[in-house]
């Protein structure tokens, strides 16, 4: 049974109570249209509710454990300690006028995973950019007001609080060199970049690799993805695939192996991590020579 585990944030917590409310459903050999007539709910905002996209309300959390027959004091104390969990503020939420439900859901894994693999193929990671070049990156997007680009450039840079903190996840990026190459904010603004992406690599959980041009063609051309790993067992690995007005989150098992194998190969045809400061100190010359 899953249960509220120190660290993990209430996107997870909710992922972990809809998935075992379901194998409870199941177990009764219920539908979803049938366990939601008990609590006044269609079986499009059950399916929401299993899959963890949905706060839960106290009484139909106690509805559907009486309709599951889930009479152990233990077992339902347990339940209802982790939907009370789950529905706790979390410190993303000043940023909900802006911030879409899709990418709160990322917010909230991210913050969860215990391992964060990401290749990028025309930008440094969010987690890994300086204030100046997010905020160069952000006013690019279409349609952003200036107050808007503030708080988003805020949200992206208290994200990176996670690398630091008291346990951080390990944080292991592949990145294309024409990322690194990328004039993004002018050139004091990437000169900047670079170097803090040396400093970066000196912190023990984060590993960076660079994809040379010399490389030639490789398996994730043009196609940015994040694979997030989970403590706890019952999170499963999950894939997040970025877009303009929305994410796509990937977790059938066969899909995230792909991508992991993807993942494998890129970290294969990249220089490996010791070799990410000589890369980058060679583009910084470059730099120099071109000024």
């Amino acid at each position: 049974m899953a249960t509220a585990k120190p660290g993990s944030s209430p996107t997870a917590l909710r992922i972990l109570l809809g998935a075992q409310l379901r194998h409870l459903r199941e177990a009764k050999g219920l539908t979803r249209a049938a366990a939601g007539y008990t609590i006044r709910a269609s079986e499009s905002k059950m399916s929401r509710l299993e899959l963890g996209r949905v706060s839960f309300k106290d009484r139909d959390i106690r509805d559907l454990l009486m309709l599951y027959g889930v009479e152990d004091p233990d077992e339902r104390e347990a339940l209802l300690s982790l939907a009370k969990e789950a529905n706790r503020p979390a410190w993303w939420q000043r940023y909900s006028d802006i911030l879409p439900s899709w990418f709160q859901t990322y917010v909230g894994l991210e913050e969860t995973a215990t391992l964060i693999r990401t290749y990028e193929g025309h930008l440094v990671p969010g987690l890994l950019q300086t204030e100046d070049y997010a905020r160069a990156v952000i006013s690019g997007l279409p349609g952003e007001p200036d107050v808007e680009v503030e708080r988003w450039l805020r949200l992206r840079m208290d994200r990176q609080g996670l690398l630091t903190r008291f346990d951080p996840p390990r944080l292991w990026v592949v990145v294309d060199e024409a990322a690194l190459r990328r004039p993004v904010g002018g050139p004091e603004v990437m000169r900047a970049q670079l170097e803090h992406l040396i400093a970066a690599t000196k912190q023990p959980n984060v590993t960076l690799q660079v994809i040379p041009f010399h490389a030639g063609a490789h398996a994730a051309l043009g196609q940015p993805f994040v694979i997030l790993r989970f403590a706890d067992p019952d999170l499963a690995d999950m894939v997040y695939l970025e877009q303009f007005t929305s994410g796509v989150w990937l977790d059938k098992r066969d899909e995230v192996d792909s991508y992991a194998q993807v993942m494998d190969r890129l970290a294969v045809q990249a220089e490996g991590p010791d070799g990410t400061e000589e890369i980058i100190t060679a583009i910084l010359n470059d730099m120099e020579m071109e000024t």
